[in-house]
């Protein structure tokens, strides 16, 4: 069986250390903050929320949860981003997504002042990041994805990924992390449209799943000795299930699990690395926004 890299334990290391840097912050009079807005009821983005507040709290992060109805405006959403921009008890700003469908997502992240863009998302960042500036703020998910490789001993530098996934949220991030200097991955990125795509995952050493579609990636996808990173969280039905559904990635586990080096498990992978993450982001934020080294 091959290793499952364990991203809660991983997590709590980092969380660990995100601690130690809000002590010393909040020794200096600076408590870092972060908001987070919830537009709308769907139940996971309700849960997620309120993880990203209680892990503030628990670390000593200033947290402000901001829950408005589906029926919010645009104009009020905006209206909301300018007053946490102004405010300077904010140092992070996240709007969960997705929202209701008559809110223009790309709008409400233009209007984010890209310092404290902590999801990574503003044009600013995604332009630093392409450009390999240091001072970009990268998406959470895929920075959680770095840190999970590097932590297990996963050699990156000169190995082959292939990132199943082109989306703004990961798969074109990590690609441009992973091409940066001192990690120099050699990237391929696949999607929806990539012909005899198991041919292609299967060239790989390590096999990022980042598509959104459960249980796609199989054991045909997959050679042996790989390292597979699973970015999935996918509800699926199980009827027997406490509460009738689990949660599944984007790979069938049971089936490529026998034949990979490591493996990331769903739940339990990158899912806590990506709060983790934003901890670190909101931090960093907060340093550069007070001058503190």
């Amino acid at each position: 069986m091959p290793d499952l890299i364990d991203g809660r334990k991983i997590a709590a290391s980092h969380l660990a250390k995100t601690a130690e840097h809000i002590g010393e912050l909040r020794r200096r009079g600076i408590t870092p903050g972060l908001a987070v807005v919830l537009i709308g009821e769907d139940p996971a983005s309700l849960a997620y929320v309120r993880s990203k507040d209680k892990t503030c709290r628990e670390l000593g992060m200033h947290s402000r949860k901001v829950e408005l109805p589906t029926s919010t405006t645009q104009e009020d959403v905006l209206r909301l981003i300018t007053e946490l921009n102004a405010d300077p008890a904010i140092h992070g700003i996240l709007v969960q997504s997705p929202p209701p469908a008559h809110i223009d997502e790309q709008a409400v992240v233009r209007t984010i002042d890209p310092r404290k863009d902590v999801d990574g998302f503003h044009p600013v960042n995604v332009a630093a990041l392409a450009m390999d500036d240091p001072d970009a703020l990268a998406p959470c998910t895929p920075l959680g994805c770095i840190e999970l490789l590097k932590a297990s001993g996963i050699p990156v530098s000169g190995a082959h990924v292939v990132v199943v996934g082109r989306s703004l949220i990961v798969g074109k991030p990590l690609a441009l992390l992973l091409l940066r200097k001192g990690t120099d991955a050699t990237v391929t990125v696949t999607h929806s449209r990539t012909r005899d795509l198991a041919s292609v995952t299967r060239s790989a050493d390590i096999v990022v799943a980042a598509i959104g579609r459960p249980k796609f990636l199989g054991a045909e996808h997959v050679r042996d000795g790989a390292v597979v990173i699973d970015v999935g969280i996918n509800r699926v039905d199980d009827p027997s299930a406490p509460r009738g559904y689990r949660l599944v990635g984007d790979v069938d586990f049971d089936a490529v699990a026998p034949r990979c080096r490591a493996i990331t498990p769903v739940p339990g992978g990158v899912g806590p690395m990506t709060i983790a993450m934003l901890m670190h982001n909101t931090v960093l934020a907060c340093r550069r926004l007070t001058a503190t080294p």
